[in-house]
């Protein structure tokens, strides 16, 4: 019988029955770098922890359950995860990518992917027909969804009919929904990237990234790829992020409701102009989400009357915390312009619709009561002072 997600986030399916580990409830963390051998040819099964770790295997079989693959890898950083990815495809290749990323994502496609040889077209997934784009050079589309920082909804099952038609790889990073809510793979993507630095681990205290794949030739090219490269995630990390995915469940669904919550009072806040969050109804991708996903998720994004008053906000929050990054327990509030997407080229930022008064929340598992009676503190005061 296949176990629920809520019950995949603690236990392996085949952990029953293990004589290993002397009955440690917590799994080990296997501090070492290499590993003695009984003899020629024979082995432990683990060589050298660039290669695997015993505490990181049990992670990545994790992260693949949760997320319905065959595969998952571990990796030092949600970057290191999407540089490897990237290792796929060679000079002369060219991808589509959703115009609304993460701006690391972005940086990395063209001061290093477009220096090694590929190409892109940076298009609106969700609105523009991707299949006018594939070119005979064209070997993968790559999206978020919802995008970072706004929010913009595609329908995975049906760019999956697209890519599938054509047969290019399909990849989409699930690192806003997390797999507690989302699961590409069996919506028809061939690979999910994942920040684990975010909702897997979900406190805010270690790095980590994750490429996940139900193909046996992705998982062996990874796998091939991962320690030629070496950037796999330390097993001291891997403890972290395992420890952080136990709650995943109870964290992600306080953490929506509390989000519903904001999503509501920010609606029908004078000084703001746009408030977009999927769990909305009045969110044009509210119906996709409802189709293929479990939750709307806790990231909002928010457009405020004023750059002065964006800046006031960011200055005034004090439980909240102005700082960059998701995901965690504690509710954050980031300002892309110069902090996510400050790389990303003014022009592109504003096609998409990030200004000088966009404000991302990445809102977290405190009491409601206490996050709303700091949110109308801050704006009581900016509203008085800015009317004097």
């Amino acid at each position: 019988m296949v176990r629920e997600i809520e019950t995949r986030c603690l236990h392996l399916e085949d952990e029953e029955g293990c004589s290993d580990n002397y009955g440690a409830i917590s799994y080990p963390i296997y501090q070492t770098a290499t590993y003695a051998h009984p003899g020629v040819g024979k082995s432990t099964g683990y060589d050298y922890t660039r290669l695997q770790n015993p505490t990181r295997e049990h992670l990545e079989k994790t992260v693949a359950s949760l997320e319905s693959g065959i595969d998952a890898l571990a990796l030092s950083t949600g970057m290191a995860a999407i540089t490897l990815m990237m290792e796929l495809f060679e000079p002369g290749d060219h991808l589509i990518v959703d115009s609304d990323l993460y701006g690391g994502s972005i940086r990395l496609f063209q001061n290093v992917s477009e220096k090694n040889g590929v190409s892109f077209s940076s298009i609106d997934c969700c609105r523009e027909n991707v299949e006018t784009y594939i070119n005979e050079n064209t070997k993968a589309v790559y999206i978020e969804t919802p995008t970072n920082p706004m929010m913009n909804v595609t329908d995975i099952a049906e760019l999956a009919k697209i890519t599938k038609k054509h047969n290019i790889l399909l990849i989409v990073d699930n690192t806003f929904l997390s797999p507690y809510f989302q699961n590409p793979l069996l919506l028809g993507a061939d690979l999910v990237v994942h920040s684990g630095s975010k909702y897997l681990g979900g406190h805010n205290d270690t790095l980590a990234g994750f490429l996940v794949t139900d193909r046996e030739d992705i998982s062996e090219r990874l796998r091939f790829l991962i320690k030629t490269t070496g950037a796999g995630l330390a097993p001291f990390d891997c403890f972290l992020i395992q420890r952080g995915i136990k709650t995943l469940g109870i964290r992600m669904e306080k953490a929506q409701e509390n989000a519903m919550e904001i999503a509501g009072w920010l609606s029908g806040q004078n000084a703001v102009t746009k408030v977009i969050y999927p769990g909305l109804a009045k969110h044009p991708g509210h119906e996709i989400m409802k189709k293929q996903t479990r939750g709307f998720g806790a990231m909002i994004t928010f457009q405020l009357e004023s750059k002065d008053f964006a800046l006031a906000v960011l200055e005034k929050v004090r439980m909240i915390k102005f700082a960059e990054s998701l995901g965690g327990v504690e509710t954050l509030i980031t300002y892309p312009v110069t902090q996510t997407h400050a790389d990303v080229p003014p022009e592109i930022r504003e096609r998409n619709g990030i200004t000088d008064s966009t404000l991302r929340l990445s809102v977290g598992i405190e009491n409601s009561k206490d996050l709303l009676g700091e949110l109308e503190q801050v704006f009581y005061e900016i509203e008085n002072n800015l009317s004097i």
